[in-house]
């Protein structure tokens, strides 16, 4: 059975670890992650400047942005995880 490669790298999935997926996806997990960051603050910036004073839209806006901050922080220290254990345990992810 002839199985494709993975975006041109010629990774084959045959006999392909989860880790190895893995690995090969993390990097568009995190540009996924940075784009989804950037929705998010805009999302939020919009909603506070919309929010007339509004005590509970002003409260939701911060919330998304607030969210948007900590999800950011939770990828950028993952990140830095998985370059630790690289380094460490010498299993490449990226």
């Amino acid at each position: 059975m002839n199985l494709p490669t993975y975006a041109g790298t010629g990774f084959k999935f045959e006999n392909a670890t989860i880790g190895e997926i893995i690995g090969k996806l993390l990097p568009y997990i995190y540009v996924l992650a940075g784009l989804v960051l950037l929705l998010m603050l805009i999302a939020g910036g919009i909603g506070l400047m919309t929010s007339a004073g509004n005590p509970d839209k002003t409260k939701a806006a911060s919330g998304k942005i607030t969210g948007a901050l900590i999800g950011f922080l939770i990828i950028f220290v993952s990140y830095f995880a998985a370059k630790i254990v690289e380094i460490v345990l010498g299993v490449k992810f990226m």
